[in-house]
Parts: C-alpha cells; sequence; structure tokens
C-alpha cells in the first residue's frame, strides 16, 4: 500500500502526543502507534488520519517514526512495552522477524493490533487483528485492467514493474496478484522488474534504467502511485508520452496520482486507503477491553479510470 513524517519520533524513538503513563486505571487509552516512516503522499495520509482519530476518540498516543527501518520498529514497540501501554498498534516495514518483540509484548499483556501491512509469523496469537486492504486483489484488479486494455492485441506486451519496499506485505502481495492474473495470457511479458521503494525519487531514478536498457515499454505497473509520479518523469524525459507511449497503472489514488490520472498521464489507479484511523480506534478500544475482534478487518476499496478521476478529484480528502 503508498508517506512525509507528520509525528514526532526519529530513530525509532517513542515520542507522546498526549499524557505519560499507562491508562488502565481512570478508564482512559494510551496507545503506542509504530509508523512505518514518510515515504509517500499515502504514509502521510495515513499518519494524519491515526493522529487526528486518537484525538477525536480521547486515546492518547505515542507515536514513533520508523524511517523505514524494522530495528527502529522493535526498539519502538520495546519502549512501548516498557511504558506499559495500553495497546500497540503498527505497521510492519516487512513481513519477517517480529516473533520475539510481539511475544514481549504478550508476555506483558499488552494487545497488538497491526494496521495497514500483515506479518508472516505462524503465531497468531501475538496480534490481535490486522486491519488494512487486500493487497493480493488490489495486485489483481491492476492485471484484471491490463487484460481488458489489450483483449484485441496479439502482438506480445512488454510490462515493467516498480515494486514497492523489498520484502513487505504490499510489494510481495500486489506482485502476486498481478502475475497470477497477467499469467494466463503468454502475451504478457514483464521484462524488467525492481523496487522503487515507494519513493518519488527512487521510482524516477529505476525507470529512467528500464528505459535505457528496454528501448520498447508498453505498460509501466508501479506499486504506488508516488513511484509512478517519479516515473511519469523519467518518461518524459526520455521524450515519451507517458499514458499514450507507455500506459501506467499505480496503486493508492493519492490526490497527486489521481491528477496525474485525470490529466492523462496514468491510465487506471487501483485504489488502497489510508484513512484507517477510526476504524482502529475503535478496534483499540474493544480489544483493551477484551472484547473479541476479527482476526482479519478489510478496508474498502475500489478502482478510477481517467473520467471516473475527473469527478471524484475535487472532493479527495487525501
Amino acid at each position: 500500500m503508498s508517506v512525509a513524517a507528520c509525528g514526532s519520533g526519529g530513530s525509532g524513538s517513542a515520542g507522546s502526543d498526549g499524557a505519560d503513563g499507562s491508562g488502565g486505571g481512570d478508564g482512559s487509552i494510551t496507545m503506542g502507534f509504530s509508523q512505518v516512516g514518510a515515504e509517500s503522499g499515502w504514509r502521510t495520509a495515513n499518519t494524519k488520519s491515526v493522529q487526528e482519530s486518537a484525538k477525536a476518540a480521547g486515546i492518547t498516543l505515542k507515536f514513533s517514526d520508523a524511517q523505514q527501518k524494522q530495528e527502529n520498529q522493535i526498539k519502538a514497540i520495546r519502549s512501548f512495552v516498557q511504558q506499559r501501554v495500553d495497546v500497540i498498534a503498527f505497521s510492519p516495514v516487512v513481513e519477517s522477524g517480529w516473533d520475539t518483540v510481539l511475544k514481549e509484548a504478550q508476555n506483558a499483556k499488552i494487545p497488538v493490533i497491526l494496521t495497514d501491512r500483515a506479518v508472516d509469523s505462524k503465531d497468531t496469537t501475538l496480534y490481535k487483528t490486522f486491519l488494512g486492504s487486500d493487497f493480493i486483489e488490489e495486485g489483481k484488479k491492476a492485471g484484471q485492467w491490463l487484460v481488458e486494455e489489450y483483449k484485441d492485441t496479439t502482438e506480445t506486451v512488454n510490462i515493467v514493474e516498480l515494486q514497492g519496499t523489498t520484502g513487505s506485505a504490499p510489494a510481495n502481495d500486489r506482485k502476486a496478484g498481478f502475475a497470477e492474473v497477467i499469467g494466463a495470457e503468454p502475451k504478457f511479458k514483464i521484462i524488467a522488474s525492481q523496487t522503487g521503494d515507494f519513493t518519488r525519487a527512487k521510482g524516477k531514478e529505476v525507470m529512467e534504467a528500464f528505459l535505457k536498457s528496454n528501448p520498447d515499454i508498453d505498460v509501466l505497473y508501479a506499486h504506488n502511485d508516488d513511484m509512478g509520479l517519479g516515473a511519469i518523469e523519467a518518461i518524459e524525459g526520455a521524450g515519451k508520452t507517458p499514458g499514450q507511449d507507455i500506459k501506467i497503472i499505480t496503486v493508492d489514488a493519492v490526490k497527486d496520482g489521481m491528477q496525474a490520472l485525470a490529466d492523462g498521464k496514468i491510465n487506471f489507479i487501483v485504489e488502497c486507503s489510508p484513512l484507517l484511523g477510526p476504524q482502529l480506534m475503535d478496534l483499540a478500544k474493544k480489544v483493551v477491553k477484551g472484547e473479541q475482534v476479527p482476526a482479519r478487518v478489510v478496508t474498502e476499496e475500489t478502482t478510477f479510470t481517467q473520467e471516473q478521476a475527473k469527478q471524484v478529484l475535487s472532493t479527495r480528502q487525501y
């Protein structure tokens, strides 16, 4: 799924946006939240949603920006455990390597909620629920549009792919879902696939390299809008017209991406909503009370064509 750091805390430190201490005694709730970082417009909107929703719900938020480093998230979670927060929520930068620190939280009887991204732990008792998008489905939606767009084409369709952060759930799943759909038709060929780390700058850099080594590119599939927007700069710099010479599919539907879609520079966007804050606070209140919650809460999302983007652009919140 797509960040500037709105919250306090760098290098994995657990910054506080409210009063110290565990809130159990007086009925108030303190949440420790470890954010991936600030890699894209999506993440900025996600951070804002969490912070504003915590304030609206009367939940004290201790916010930490991991700067896209797992070691910083692990430090932050350990800090939250030491501070005896009531609940921990985090968006894991990668899927693997969480069991030890999550066990520490479990031993301290602090419930954990995964937001936006999943972990691959076999022990699902280490967290109460996972709130976020179905990334595989997002990849499938991207692939389905491509299949429909080229249904009358018999020639080979050369695709380049800008992957998200290596090892992250959205990168793994968006790649898998897309590959599953297009794999049924041999004419679709992914001729290059490389991480752009979900950032605009890296998206531009990798797309420049793609263009130099692969002169015949028909389609770009970018795992988020920001990498796609960076790639547009590279495509224009190479004297080509994005959206025409190279069709572009992205994921997220942040405002800058939607503007590029409305302008015809992107051809199709699969939505991934960052506005998870209200649902997260609702889940936090329930798990702190010891109530049962679903193991998986999927956010509802849609897709956008150029005409649809034009219709909704003025009302986008992010």
